[in-house]
Parts: structure tokens; C-alpha cells; sequence
């Protein structure tokens, strides 16, 4: 066993909240940081199906990517489900812990685990801070030069989902300079092709920003904002590498997307999720 803020204080040293985001909630959520802890679970979000597994796992820390809280409760009725979730994590004594848009930031955090997943090679960060190492983004080689299609299609295929959205004006373009920015990013797309990006991989892209981005005759490719569950067992080989001897440590098994996509012309319903 450990004390709670002994690991969080591993987890501040690998993605200090100082590179977290302007007003970005990120850091503890939920719980007493002086407790002990004896098993944590990693996730990409905290969800009431995800609350129900470590309950029943007897988890006693969530370390999660996204904020249980990113909006503030107004009030403590038990019957809105969220509400519900986090008497849930308080009744069942579970500390929760985010690391958000530091952990985007962070030198071998989210976007060095996603640049890896892709084959991205010498990678610098897309939206450096100031030490060079740390940073929004980040963008780098393909070990080998792709068509557009081809690398969408290695995309779909590394994120386990049925398809991945193209914002291309020529799928047969060849790409070899590629930026990444996991979760929303899209505001960036411009930064991207400024810094000598080929195509940018990130998510959330919104119609009218499509537009934009054809019409500039650049290339995105959005595989859901979901591609950020890498770092559900990425997390987990962290915590395992600080406190091998002392915890035990497990990725959550539940995929939270939200989304189905329906797919084909026949209309069947075919589910990009996969457990």
C-alpha cells in the first residue's frame, strides 16, 4: 500500500500541472489525497459504467486522462446520473485523479504514445513551450511515406475503428511529414501545415473547418477523439514502472465511446466499438 498523494505526486513529476492548459480542471477530482491506496485502475474516462467496474474490482484510485468534473455540478441530485457516479466514488472511498491537457503536453505523455502508435519518428513538439521539450502536439517523419488512404487506412486499423474521416482534396497524395494533436485540435490545423506538415491527425474537426481545409488543399485526418484510449494502457505501464512492488495496477476492460457509426449501403448497424 501507498498513500494517495504519493502517487500523485509520481504522476505531477511525469505531467506537471504547470503544462496543463488555461482553465483546464485538471489534477484530483474526487477523494482524500492522505488515504492508502492498494489498486488503481487507468482510464480514459470516468464514466458510471467505468465507476461500476472499479467498484466492483475494488479500486481504490482512478488515474483517468479526461476530468470527471470537466463541468461544475449545480447540484447534488442523486437521480442525474452524473451526480449518482460521484456519490458512487465517494461512498466507495476512490480517489480520483486527472491528467489532462498536461498529459497532452507532457515529454512522453499522450502525443509521444500516438506519434509512436503511427509511426511517427523524430518527433518535436507541434506547439512547443519553451524548454523545446514539452508542448501541444507534435510532428515528425513516417518511417515510410504513405498515400493518404493508405495511412488512413493503418489508422482505422491501429484505433480499432470501423473508419476514420479524410478531409482530402487527392487520396493518392503521398505524405511523409504527418502532425498529431489527440482530442479536439482542430484550431490548430493551420499550425500544422505552417509548421510543414503533410496531413494532420487530431479530432472533433467541425464542418464548416472542413471546408477550410480543403479549400487550402491540406490534409486531415480525424479517427475520433476516442484514439486518446491509447493511454488507458500506457498509463497503466507508468504507474507499474514507479510502483511495481506496491500496487496493483490494471487498464480499464469498457470502451467509452460514445459513438456507433451505421455503415454500408445496406444500412446494418455496425458499432466502431470493440471491447
Amino acid at each position: 500500500m501507498v498513500i494517495a498523494q504519493e502517487l500523485i505526486d509520481q504522476i505531477e513529476q511525469f505531467a506537471p500541472l504547470s503544462l496543463a492548459e488555461a482553465g483546464d480542471p485538471t489534477g484530483l477530482q474526487i477523494g482524500n489525497p492522505n488515504q492508502q491506496i492498494s489498486r488503481v485502475m487507468t482510464t480514459l474516462d470516468v464514466r458510471p459504467e467505468v465507476v461500476k467496474e472499479a467498484i466492483a474490482a475494488k479500486v481504490d484510485f482512478i488515474w483517468a486522462h479526461h476530468e470527471a468534473m470537466f463541468f461544475p455540478a449545480k447540484n447534488l441530485d442523486l437521480s442525474v446520473p452524473q451526480n449518482q457516479m460521484y456519490a458512487d466514488l465517494i461512498t466507495n472511498q476512490i480517489v480520483v485523479y486527472a491528467s489532462h491537457t498536461n498529459l497532452d503536453s507532457a515529454f512522453g505523455g499522450m502525443n509521444d504514445w500516438l506519434s509512436a502508435a503511427l509511426n511517427i519518428e523524430n518527433t518535436v513538439p507541434l506547439i512547443p513551450n519553451a524548454d523545446g521539450k514539452t508542448g501541444l502536439g507534435r510532428i515528425g517523419k513516417l518511417k515510410k511515406p504513405l498515400t493518404v488512404a493508405n495511412f488512413a487506412k493503418q489508422m482505422r486499423d491501429i484505433f480499432h475503428v470501423e473508419a476514420v474521416r479524410v478531409i482530402a482534396n487527392d487520396l493518392n497524395r503521398v505524405i511523409s511529414t504527418v502532425a498529431v494533436l489527440g482530442g479536439d485540435g482542430c484550431k490548430f490545423w493551420q499550425t500544422a501545415k505552417q509548421s510543414g506538415a503533410d496531413a494532420f491527425v487530431t479530432a472533433d474537426v467541425y464542418y464548416h473547418v472542413g471546408h477550410d481545409i480543403l479549400a487550402d488543399d491540406f490534409v486531415v485526418i480525424d479517427p475520433d477523439h476516442h484514439m486518446e484510449a491509447i493511454a488507458n494502457q500506457k498509463m497503466a505501464e507508468q504507474i507499474k514502472a514507479w510502483c511495481d512492488d506496491q500496487l496493483d495496477v490494471f487498464a480499464t476492460k469498457l470502451n467509452t465511446d460514445p459513438y456507433t457509426y451505421i455503415l454500408g449501403p445496406s444500412g446494418q448497424q455496425q458499432s466502431t466499438k470493440k471491447e
